[in-house]
């Protein structure tokens, strides 16, 4: 675990595995989740997380799962998952690492401010998410959403092609050009600027 969590948080977070009968599972890149968490047939709870994250964000993510397993454990499976009970517990679960052994000091404010109350995704943040992919070990080779200008042509890692529309409230329009259809883009989303 010393490979994918910051050096201070390591103990910490094996004795929350520990005492939530946590099987974790580092698994590969996966481009819709950072990980997830499910109760096995056999009552064993496993957590999976992207080997890929940095370790801030695996540190996160890894809390997050977490609190899903202590949220329905204490509050049953009719709870949301993302819901006021998930929350709390993942307040509680995340306040012994938010402290300057364990994140960097510039990351401290912006988590310390997403805390306040804590979304489905540290990637649906957009600050947070900007923030953390400071840390990265690839360099970022594109753009984000925010940063084109209106009516941009950009490609989605999976190579369709969209128009860049007016900002809705947090999120973006965008056109995917080959149907038409109307999409909203996170301003944080990583594209290639086409034209």
């Amino acid at each position: 675990m010393q490979t994918y969590l910051p050096e201070r948080a390591v103990a910490s977070c094996f004795e929350l595995i520990k005492t939530h009968g946590v099987h974790l599972k580092i698994v590969n890149h996966r481009v819709t989740r950072h990980g997830d968490y499910r109760r096995l047939p056999n009552g064993l709870h496993q957590i999976t997380v992207n080997a890929s994250l940095n370790k801030y964000r695996f540190l996160i993510t890894l809390v997050h799962e977490i609190a899903h397993l202590v949220a329905f454990e204490t509050y049953g499976r009719r709870i949301k998952p993302h819901g006021l009970e998930w929350k709390r517990i993942f307040q509680h679960l995340m306040v012994p690492f938010i402290r300057p052994e364990v994140f960097p000091s510039q990351l401290l404010p912006i988590i310390a401010n997403h805390f306040k109350n804590p979304k489905a995704s540290s990637s649906t943040d957009a600050r947070l998410s900007i923030a953390l992919k400071a840390f990265d070990a690839k360099e970022r080779n594109g753009s984000y959403v925010y940063e084109l200008p209106t009516g941009s042509i950009f490609r989605l890692y999976n190579g369709k092609l969209f128009k860049k529309g007016n900002k809705k409230v947090k999120r973006y329009e965008c056109v995917e050009l080959s149907t038409g259809r109307l999409y909203l883009f996170q301003p944080n989303a990583e594209v290639e600027l086409i034209q």
